[in-house]
């Protein structure tokens, strides 16, 4: 019977805490609603700033390539031709174009992001052995050990 009134008891008091009345329901109703107008708000805020961002890159992008063609035109005007072509190209957009359709302009080469061997038996930087001197080792292993003092 002790267990019985034992087990009443926490049932009571855990019921207590569990307390769903109607105002904290619409309590937390208001909370949740606050947060999704919250959320709402900053969601529009991100989308504008990446559209002014948009609108900014495009007008930088014009007004280079505007200050591009001055400096080509500049070019063709106050220096002898084959000084002008060595420089800049004469046709417009001809830098943009050439990077817009993947093409490397003539000269350039990318980076290699590995190390070119000398020959397919060249031991490579990934190998267990790259930079350890054998000799070195073999060396090292006829030395005893000698405890500290």
């Amino acid at each position: 019977m002790g267990c019985l009134a034992i087990g009443i008891v926490a049932g009571v008091v855990f019921a207590s805490r569990l307390n769903t009345s109607p105002s904290r329901v619409q309590e937390l109703e208001n909370q949740i609603r606050a947060l999704k107008e919250s959320n709402n708000e900053y969601r529009h805020s991100v989308s504008d700033h990446f559209s002014m961002t948009a609108e900014l890159v495009q007008h930088m992008t014009e007004t280079y390539k505007e200050v591009y063609q001055h400096i080509a035109s500049g070019a063709q005007d106050l220096c002898n031709t084959e000084v002008a072509n060595k420089l800049l190209p004469t046709e417009p957009d001809a830098v943009f174009d050439a990077t817009a359709q993947g093409t490397e302009p003539t000269g350039l080469i990318p980076p290699k992001d590995y190390a070119v061997k000398a020959s397919p038996d060249q031991v490579g930087a990934l190998s267990e052995d790259f930079g350890i001197d054998k000799a070195k080792l073999i060396a090292e292993e006829d030395v005893p050990i000698q405890p500290a003092k």
